[in-house]
């Protein structure tokens, strides 16, 4: 009898050096200096440095929307320039958007809640409203309903355009909700150095910019939007100081344009604006462009967008200018939203008589806030500049105005600068010089290749709506 029970005590005693050997495996394989839980500090500090990269970098800004607007040219490899591309081209602002700023921004969320820190709530839902803001802009429609569980719905139904918008004005009225100056500190916040006030101001100049996405098709919505605004009382971004920025440090944190100039001789300024800026007199050139290296009869030199390869090199790589050190600096900031577009904003909506203010008197502080940010503060400089017959405001035709001196104060945003263009529709760009559009102009991101292969009835679903999956398919808020 004694001799039947040894199996099973072997067997138990085996059990046991399983169950304590797997223990052993997990304890081994655990950092006793990393927390269980993500710090939503931490989450914080990366989603906005993801995006910031993401929006200020080569794909995104470099190689594509400052392209299209007109801002700066490729002497070298010319193609997108001249609007050759791949769907892969376009795939770095949507997976970066999705599979990390928005993932990020999820989770702090979550441990908002959990943890009762409104704050972060707060602050989360502002940064996710722009990233969905900066997807819907360039491609159209996009996944927005499913962003609260967007890393497990690997086939998510996409959203029309304006429904995006509208759901992120709610999102940003939540956001006032839930920031509160008074309540529960945050850490992490490397744009606003966890001032929720300066949150508070920023999520509603982000309501903004997003109302007048709107005002076209939807004017009534866009008035009731800023009306609220105003009502809510924490103001808009009212000084230069409170421009919503990510301030970039040295290497290896350095600005993306730095890091791509430490390596690469593709870009120069654009003929285009080199030409306004030239036309205006205006004192932000030698800030926007830098000296040609060799000497020259104009000292700065843009060159066409869209030539073909050799045309653009014979023009010379020492007799054409770079973008200016302001924004080939490691320390040049990433701008999200500028006081000085606030006020063009502002303009905008006195303009259409959605408000009670001067339209041109917040116009000319706008072209004012622009000057001012790159250091030009000179009264007299700055009168003789607003007093051109062609830097007047012109109530007749404010898309004009604004459009022009908002398409120079965007200057290096690729992705803003692009949204506002197709809206307002000044300047009144030419197409490339050997660009593949049939005389037009791009109007929008592709989808992504990998859309086609992994989530194919959604992406279908989305173009049989919206238009052919083409760069020159206007989207739902660009009406003109």
């Amino acid at each position: 009898m004694k001799l039947n029970h040894i199996p099973l005590i072997l067997s138990g005693l085996s059990l046991i050096a399983l169950t304590s050997c797997k223990k052993s495996l997990v304890e081994l394989n655990t950092n006793p200096n990393n927390s269980p839980t993500a710090q939503p500090d931490y989450l914080l500090t990366g989603a906005i440095k993801t995006t910031a990269d993401s929006y200020w970098g080569t794909d995104n800004n470099m190689n594509s929307s400052l392209l299209f607007v007109q801002h700066w040219a490729k002497i070298q490899y010319t193609d997108p320039d001249r609007y050759i591309y791949t769907n892969n081209d376009f795939q770095s602002l949507w997976s970066s958007g999705y599979a990390k700023s928005i993932i990020n921004l999820n989770g702090i969320i979550k441990l908002a809640d959990a943890q009762a820190t409104p704050n972060y709530k707060g602050v989360a839902l502002v940064l996710r409203s722009w990233v969905f803001t900066l997807l819907t802009d360039a491609y159209g429609d996009i996944p927005y309903k499913s962003a609260a569980h967007i890393e497990e719905d690997l086939t998510p139904a996409y959203d029309p355009q304006k429904d995006v918008y509208y759901a992120l004005l709610d999102d940003l009225k939540a956001a006032q909700t839930s920031l509160d100056p008074s309540g529960k500190a945050i850490l992490g916040d490397v744009i606003y150095n966890n001032n929720i006030a300066s949150w508070k101001k920023f999520a509603n100049s982000l309501r903004l910019r997003i109302a007048l996405r709107i005002a076209d098709r939807e004017p009534e919505k866009a008035k009731q939007t800023i009306a609220e605004i105003q009502a809510e009382g924490s103001g808009y971004i009212s000084t230069n100081t409170e421009t919503a920025q990510l301030v970039y440090l040295a290497s290896p944190n350095q600005n993306p344009i730095s890091n791509l100039f430490d390596t690469r001789d593709d870009y120069r300024i654009s003929k285009t604006i080199v030409d306004q800026l030239f036309a205006l007199n205006d004192p932000r050139l030698p800030i926007f462009s830098a000296k040609t290296k060799d000497a020259t009869p104009q000292t700065y030199v843009g060159i066409p967008n869209g030539l073909l390869v050799g045309d653009a090199s014979n023009l010379g790589f020492t007799k054409t200018s770079k973008p200016g050190t302001y924004f080939t600096a490691p320390t040049a900031p990433a701008v999200i939203i500028s006081y000085a577009e606030v006020l063009f904003d502002r303009a905008e909506a006195a303009a259409r008589g959605f408000t009670n203010e001067d339209a041109a008197d917040l116009y000319n502080k706008a072209v004012t806030a622009s000057l001012n940010q790159y250091g030009i503060t000179d009264a007299p400089t700055i009168s003789s500049y607003l007093a051109q017959a062609t830097v007047k405001y012109d109530a007749t035709n404010f898309r004009k105005s604004i459009g022009n001196q908002k398409w120079i104060a965007l200057f290096g945003q690729g992705l803003e600068a692009f949204a506002e263009w197709r809206r307002l529709d000044y300047p009144q760009l030419q197409p490339a010089v050997a660009g593949v559009l049939s005389g037009k102009l791009p109007v929008r991101f592709i989808y992504p290749g990998t859309e086609q292969a992994i989530n194919g009835a959604s992406y279908r679903e989305a173009v049989a709506r919206q238009g052919a999956d083409v760069l020159t398919t206007k989207l739902w808020f660009d009406v003109n």
